[in-house]
């Protein structure tokens, strides 16, 4: 499908839906979700049977190289079917642990005849087969063989349905594998002679981080009379052997193994797995207590009434609107709630009863719009999620920037879990989370260099204590990561620490809250004021002056073209991890410039004032310096509401929805980052975004006549309401607002909106206004705007 549909296509005058009925609501959210928008076009999706941030994640995998969330529409092929998975991820593949894979037959009705390995059985799927819906995922192989799956919260259950009039005898195997062959040595399975129950473990690697971890399941079968089952080992099995542990191999790539079990005739069979980090009497105890009577119907059942509980707290008008608008926002809602993943009671590190959440990919993409979404969304879940992260803190000593598989994962910039923390303690403070033990944590990214801040922490303390800056090039021998990024490493520790300013402010701190608003201005010893910016590989300057530039351990300025990592730099520029990498990561200067969230004030005025601030986003944007498919650009769309022209963001916000977000299968613009995408365009379609580690909400227009968002902590419904409404978006710009009936001239709100209820009517019309433009309207800033 076309990743890009034309705003026509998105809206039209009425929907068949809703009629004449201006108050028409939607009254099956779910009708609107579709699991398969981002399983092509490196959107990386998890698109199959889930529970809300459940560890069972059932769905066929593929060979394809975009395969993190296992399923992809990319014409690759079926591997097999396996139990977890994480959603949106870039980087190597995670999980997709102890597939399943069925065969109709094997030749010549011998188990030899069978193709065990993976690279050699994979097998095509028949594209109008494939359906996803919450709690379900189905797919025909190419072979007559149809798989079924849905899911519980650590149990997977497939039901496989063979082609009819199949005289030979199906197979199932189960291969001690994952989506990155990453298995390690010493796997084990065994496989009971009667019942056919398989049961084992593997060590595996995490995708993006260090370490390793041992993984267990219990998969048991029912449908058909068994005739034999056994174990495989490369391309050989045997019924005659029942159990096997093996090695990883010498060449690089893991030996095939696993188990199988074959059967008489062609009933379908269900197929039953459980699973824990703990081990596979655990995972057993958990299959037989969530899916006790293999009851696939029943469990289906379970899971949509769970997912439609789910979604039911935000409604939005249906008149104008189609069928396409409505999925691309209840898709992306839908999206925020695959990762992360509750695996409280089921891993080694706390006891049973203590919250551990992990498949965190990664907070630098979560804190910008899926954490704060699921916080007025989603509430009771933020709270259990900073319980997670705080018992991180407590078992590893530092909150983690990114975690997966109950191993650390690699920080990509700042502590950036201190805006999660600062986020969720400025709007969901009266909740039972110990606040003391949250500032602890965050004040500790800010004092204490670990050893290795590759994975946790900030490094180079000793120079931003003594310098106030990173140095490029830093003399760093207390702890050790990559040495890059120097200018982006500055800029979200100075955000980090006004974070921290905030939660010390609330806690009574007042000291503290003042000295890390003095650190967070930090950002500007590396503004270089006299900084050009030419275009790549041209004389021709762009026009602007004043950029972040990279600064030696001596305070002498270093260079990197403001351009180098952008959209448009179609070079060579590395800008990640990698020791080779630039000073800014996964982008450029010229993007991160404007990464001064607590300051704008400070920014505008650094940049010549409001107007010149202006036509440099309208630059950043118009040139297409920046990508809406990377997270740093989220809060640029929103950037003008600071510099007074609110208007200018609503313009942006319906350039970039449905230009880049579309509901179909290649409709993302980039890696879904965990429902960060989701989330985002969620946000965008609602008209209040977010200023992550701030109690603001920057103002549009929603794409909606209305939108209602029932709390989950008071149960109070807080309603947008738009007069003047124009399905073919053309009157896109508040003329006036009011606020529970009173005149409202702020371009932003805060989270007591949510709380108390409110009704914010914004009145529209096809031009800009003066509504939210006076200095006394703009968002709050550290500094006082000098306009």
């Amino acid at each position: 499908m076309d990743r890009i549909l034309t705003l026509a296509s998105l809206v039209q005058c009425a929907s068949a839906q809703a009629g004449d009925n201006a108050t028409a609501r939607v009254r099956d959210k779910l009708r609107y979700v579709d699991p398969l928008i981002g399983t092509s076009n490196g959107g990386n999706v998890f698109a199959g049977a889930s529970l809300p941030y459940g560890m069972a994640k059932a769905v066929a995998d593929t060979n394809s190289g975009s395969n993190q969330g296992g399923f992809t529409t990319d014409g690759s092929n079926i591997t097999g079917f396996s139990s977890m998975h994480d959603s949106g991820t870039g980087g190597s593949p995670s999980l997709g642990l102890f597939p399943l894979f069925p065969f109709a037959s094997c030749a010549n009705d011998t188990i030899d005849g069978c193709t065990f390995p993976k690279k050699s059985r994979s097998v095509s799927f028949t594209n109008e087969s494939v359906k996803a819906t919450p709690g379900y995922f189905a797919l025909q192989l190419q072979t007559g063989v149809t798989a079924e799956m849905t899911a519980a919260q650590h149990t997977s259950l497939f039901r496989f349905s063979w082609p009819s009039g199949n005289a030979a005898r199906p197979v199932i195997i189960l291969d001690l594998t994952d989506l990155s062959d990453s298995r390690q040595d010493n796997a084990s399975i065994s496989v009971d002679a009667g019942s056919g129950r398989m049961t084992g473990e593997a060590r595996f690697n995490p995708s993006f981080g260090q370490g390793n971890y041992v993984a267990y399941f219990c998969a048991d079968f029912r449908g058909g009379s068994i005739r034999d089952n056994g174990i495989f080992v490369n391309s050989r099995g045997s019924a005659d052997v029942k159990d096997l542990t093996i090695s990883r191999s010498i060449n690089g790539y893991p030996l095939p193994g696993g188990a199988f079990i074959r059967f008489t005739d062609s009933t379908p069979v269900l197929a039953r797995v459980g699973l824990s980090f703990i081990s596979s009497e655990q995972a057993c105890q958990l299959a037989e207590s969530e899916i006790p009577n293999f009851d696939f119907n029943g469990t289906q059942s379970t899971a949509v009434d769970i997912w439609r509980q789910k979604m039911s707290p935000i409604d939005v008008s249906t008149r104008g609107v189609n069928n396409s608008a409505l999925t691309n926002f209840y898709s992306g809602i839908y999206r925020t709630m695959i990762n992360p993943q509750n695996y409280t009671g089921v891993n080694p590190v706390v006891d049973e009863s203590t919250i551990y959440f992990d498949s965190y990919y990664c907070i630098w993409d979560l804190f910008r719009s899926h954490t704060p979404f699921l916080t007025i969304f989603d509430t009771p879940a933020v709270v259990q999620m900073v319980e997670g992260l705080l018992t991180l803190y407590k078992v590893q000593g530092w909150l983690p920037d990114c975690h997966m598989s109950l191993n650390k994962g690699y920080t990509q910039g700042g502590s950036n879990a201190d805006v999660i923390m600062s986020d969720a303690y400025l709007k969901i403070k009266k909740s039972n989370i110990d606040w003391s033990l949250v500032y602890e944590a965050v004040q500790k990214d800010a004092e204490e260099e670990p050893y290795d801040w590759c994975c946790e922490g900030r490094g180079g303390l000793d120079s931003w204590k003594a310098l106030n800056y990173i140095p490029v090039q830093d003399f760093d021998y207390k702890g050790f990561g990559t040495m890059t990024r120097s200018i982006s490493r500055t800029l979200e520790y100075s955000y980090n620490d006004f974070c921290i300013s905030q939660i010390a402010g609330g806690l009574g701190n007042q000291g503290d809250k003042e000295k890390y608003q003095r650190t967070s201005e930090y950002w500007s010893n590396l503004f270089k004021a006299d900084q050009t910016s030419l275009l790549l590989n041209s004389t021709t300057d762009t026009g602007f002056v004043g950029f972040f530039q990279p600064k030696y351990l001596n305070q002498t300025w270093g260079f990197q073209d403001p351009l180098t990592c952008s959209n448009i730099d179609t070079g060579d520029s590395v800008c990640s991890l990698q020791n080779t990498a630039g000073e800014t990561f996964e982008s450029s200067i010229w993007e991160y410039s404007f990464y001064v969230p607590h300051d704008q004030a400070r920014l505008i005025a650094a940049f010549g004032g409001p107007r010149t601030f202006v036509r440099r986003l309208d630059y950043l944007h118009d040139q297409k310096i920046t990508y809406i498919g990377n997270e740093p650009a989220f809060l640029t769309v929103f950037q003008y509401h600071y510099a007074g022209r609110p208007a200018l963001s609503a313009k942006r916000a319906h350039f970039y929805v449905p230009t880049f977000f579309s509901p179909t299968n290649g409709g993302l613009p980039g890696n879904d980052d965990s429902g960060t995408m989701g989330a985002f365009l969620a946000f965008t379609m609602m008209g209040l975004n977010p200023v992550p580690g701030q109690d603001v909400y920057l103002i549009t227009p929603p794409f909606f006549e209305s939108v209602s968002i029932t709390s989950p902590v008071t149960g109070k419904k807080a309603t947008i309401r738009n007069v003047g409404f124009d399905p073919s978006y053309q009157s896109i710009y508040i003329q006036r607002a009011t606020l529970n009936g009173r005149p409202y001239t702020k371009n932003w709100i805060d989270h007591s909106f949510f709380l108390e209820g409110k009704e914010l009517v914004l009145y529209l019309g096809r031009n800009e206004s003066s509504w939210g433009t006076h200095t006394r309207d703009l968002p709050p800033s550290l500094s006082e705007y000098q306009f």
